[in-house]
């Protein structure tokens, strides 16, 4: 088979394809592909190396001289291989028994380095830290605020300090009676509104026990007797009577977590419901006795304004009655005026400033029309309530409000 010539043939024409030029890797990538990349030496920095001797160790003499190496002795030039190349073949080369030697040296030297910084991490003995506290310049609060939360004490970590629960107060001779409160009752609630938070009460969680049964033993003999009077009001659990002494603080701008005064209410379904009720409120220096309906609900209180469209003088007629002027109205004089006067002042905290919608401003009973509460109530002194017969008292005034509470239930309750 004839061999193909390597010479060029003849010219192609000019209108015939051209072949597409052949690629080559460039002569640049073609040249550096087999070389080492050499590492940049700078002369000026010297070179940072692990030293082969241990501070800690003194390695013993050799008895044999070193014999000088065959690179050493050739003296070949110092371009024959870069410093990386160097490198490697000292870290390649077998260990001599003398290199050996070191590092166990260097090993024991770390490990008694790290004895030491163990010894510094351990913690003082208590002895130490109370020796400490005791001579910085922070004092230590005194003991009785220790067990409220986030108050320093200017102790170590690692101590602890003990401090004793508040002892319940002593009856102080004066035993406890069911129709009558105790004195420790109303201490307590004069202590809770100094120091009204959880940590506080919790503290003196014996004290609020005390305080919380005598007033329940208080409430349920008097249950009794307002039945008596108010033969609508059933016999029902004290729970159902008695409001809790936390507050609602969801939506109360009042942060304080507990009331500071003891309540109950009366009435046919308790102290909730849509009825008028009784109602009892111990607070020292603010205590009194009410009935009513309060803020009612909206069915409820357009049922109140039509009665009293059209049988405002039967309200008028239940106002005028002698007890309750004297005991509810200030004392006023038996006129339709002056009584319907006195009632809208003590309910004006939550009456409208101009008229209900719907109604004329001219109406002849506007003023008891822009109430939204009717309620009525005087106060009672500490001294009184913490008498003997401050039930008798109490049952007294119930028995005056009861024809007012009956007439409200007849209004927005009526028996079917």
């Amino acid at each position: 088979m004839p061999r193909r010539s390597s010479r060029p043939g003849p010219a192609e024409a000019p209108g015939s394809a051209k072949s597409a030029p052949k690629r080559r890797a460039s002569a640049r990538l073609s040249a550096t592909q087999g070389e080492v990349k050499r590492v940049k030496s700078n002369s000026a920095l010297s070179a940072k190396s692990t030293s082969k001797k241990s501070k800690y160790f003194k390695a013993e003499s050799s008895a044999e001289p070193e014999e000088p190496s065959s690179e050493s002795e050739a003296g070949g030039d110092s371009d024959s291989g870069s410093a990386y190349e160097e490198k490697e073949s000292e870290s390649e080369s077998s260990p001599t028994p003398e290199s050996e030697v070191e590092e166990e040296a260097e090993e024991s030297a770390l490990e008694s380095e790290e004895e030491e910084e163990s010894s510094k991490r351990k913690p003082k003995s208590k002895q130490t830290q109370r020796q400490g506290a005791d001579s910085g310049s922070t004092d230590a609060p005194k003991s009785k605020e220790l067990w409220r939360v986030g108050v320093r004490t200017g102790l170590e970590p690692g101590e602890e300090v003990v401090f004793t629960k508040p002892k319940p107060r002593g009856t102080g001779g004066i035993r406890y009676e069911d129709e009558k409160l105790h004195p420790n009752t109303k201490l307590f609630l004069q202590d809770l509104k100094e120091n009204n938070d959880r940590q506080w009460l919790k503290a003196h969680d014996a004290d609020f026990r005390a305080a919380k049964k005598d007033f329940e033993t208080f409430v349920e003999t008097l249950s009794d007797k307002i039945s008596e009077v108010d033969d609508t009001i059933p016999e029902l659990p004290m729970k159902d009577l008695i409001f809790r002494i936390h507050r609602d603080v969801r939506f109360s701008k009042n942060p304080l977590p507990y009331k500071i005064h003891f309540s109950a209410a009366w009435s046919r379904t308790g102290k909730k419901g849509p009825y008028a009720a009784y109602y009892v409120h111990f607070q020292p220096g603010s205590s009194f006795v009410g009935c009513g309906l309060w803020n009612p609900e909206g069915d409820a209180l357009a049922s109140l304004r039509e009665d009293i469209d059209q049988n405002v003088n039967q309200w008028k007629a239940v106002l005028r009655a002698p007890d309750m002027r004297r005991e509810f109205l200030g004392g006023v004089r038996d006129d339709d005026v002056a009584v319907v006067k006195a009632f809208a002042h003590h309910n004006k905290e939550s009456a409208l400033k101009t008229k209900p919608k719907g109604w004329e401003p001219t109406h002849h009973s506007i003023e008891l029309l822009r109430l939204r509460s009717f309620t009525i109530g005087r106060p009672i002194t500490d001294d009184d309530f913490m008498a003997a017969d401050v039930q008798s008292r109490i049952v007294s005034l119930i028995g005056v409000m009861e024809p007012f509470v009956t007439y409200i239930n007849s209004v927005v309750m009526p028996d079917q």
